[in-house]
Order: C-alpha cells, then structure tokens, then sequence
C-alpha cells in the first residue's frame, strides 16, 4: 500500500468514541481516532517497506506516527533520526510506548535512554526512562550495567514525587520493570517501591490508575515469573 492508501485507510478506521478516548489521555495534533489493534492489522502492508513506515511518523498524525512504531525496523534507525522522532513525540502515548519501545530495540537504546532522562523537556524524559525500563525488560541479565540500574532506582526513590507529571508515571514503570525482569535487583526493586508507596499521577479525564510498584512486583513474583525477558517490546 502507498502512504497516501494508509492514511485514507487510517481514517476510515477512526472512530467517534476511540477519538473521545484520545482526547480524553491529551492527544494532541491530528489523528483519527483508531484503536491499537486495528492499527496491528495494518503492520502486513508497512513492516517491509522502511521508508513508508518513516513517511507515516512524518506525517504528525498520531495514528499513523504510532502504526509507524509498530511497523519499522528498529536496527536500521540512526540516532540522528531517533533523536528526530523524540523531538516529534509531542504527547505521552508517543514517547512513552511508540519512541521508547523503537529505541529500546535500536543499536542505541542505552546511549539515547541516559541522555533524554537528563532532559528539560518532559515528553523527552518520559521517553528516556520508558526507553531503559523496555530495555531491560529484553535484555540478558549479564549485558545489563547493573550499577547504573541502582543508581536510577535511587533516583527514583529520593526524587519521584517531585518530578514532572508523566515522568512521575514512567519512574514508577522503572521500578517495576527492573523488579519484574532483573531478577538480581528485585530485592532492592522492591525496597524503592516500599520506600515511594503509591505515585500521584494526573491522568486526566480518563479511569486510569498508577500501578503500585511494590505489589505489582509482588504479583510477578507470585506467578513465578521473575527474570523471565520478552521477546519484543514493540506492542
């Protein structure tokens, strides 16, 4: 399918009420309005045409920007154009899942995820923490800084509860996912997520809830699923 073909497909598969939902979460920009797996149906006819999928995060259109992160091929991405893509991420769905997750399976995940959690700009931050916490979730153990990793669970127990909205919410994810997935630290996980209880996030107009990082750890573990990696993160 051409780009022009998506987009008019993108938008018959918008509707009203997915449109509310979006807007209910603070989209912003363009879109249409279509639910994430219908978005998934459509990956067949990008996922082996890179430049299309690179047009489609171009476009501005959160839709299409998203289906884009579904379908490229995160080892061919620069980090020129990674960089491009956190600076276009212009609300969270964007930098939180579409950016990170790509990122995370990029040759640059680690480099890009300890500079943007530097960043001014929230939607870059959120990125830069959502990027390491999908990294280390398909990551092996042993090619994991491990010493880093302390010192960002640190940072997050002496400093959450002070940080920017959307970067509160991915520093808790932080937590949990190192807890979940490095079975090495869940221990000390588990202790910043004691130390910073329950994270106050305004979610806006929606039903959404901030997990509570010590008992969906604890929730993990109890399924006896600890240190098990995912294949992808992209989802």
């Amino acid at each position: 399918m051409t780009y022009e073909e998506i987009m008019r497909q993108l938008e018959q598969l918008g509707s009203e009420q997915t449109r509310k939902i979006y807007h209910n979460h603070g989209v912003k920009g363009s879109y249409y309005g279509v639910k994430i797996g219908d978005l998934k149906k459509l990956v067949k006819f990008v996922k082996k045409d890179q430049e299309l999928a690179l047009q489609l995060y171009q476009s501005g259109n959160h839709d299409a920007m998203y289906l884009a992160g579904l379908s490229v091929q995160p080892k061919l991405l620069s980090k020129e154009l990674l960089q491009d893509w956190v600076k276009k991420a212009n609300w969270y769905m964007l930098a939180e899942y579409t950016v990170a997750q790509v990122t995370a399976e990029s040759n640059h995940a680690i480099e890009l995820a300890r500079e943007w959690i530097q960043a001014e700009e929230e939607m870059i931050a959120v990125a830069g923490w959502s990027t390491y916490a999908n990294y280390v979730s398909i990551t092996p153990d042993e090619a994991l800084d491990l010493d880093e990793i302390r010192t960002l669970l640190n940072r997050v127990k002496e400093h959450v509860h002070e940080e920017r909205n959307r970067v509160r919410y991915v520093m808790n994810t932080f937590v949990i996912a190192v807890g979940s997935y490095v079975e090495t630290l869940t221990q000390e996980a588990k202790k910043v997520g004691e130390a910073i209880g329950k994270v106050q996030v305004n979610v806006g107009n929606t039903a959404c809830k901030v997990p509570v990082a010590l008992d969906y750890i604890e929730k993990v573990e109890a399924m006896d699923r600890l240190g098990k990696k995912r294949e992808t993160c992209i989802c």
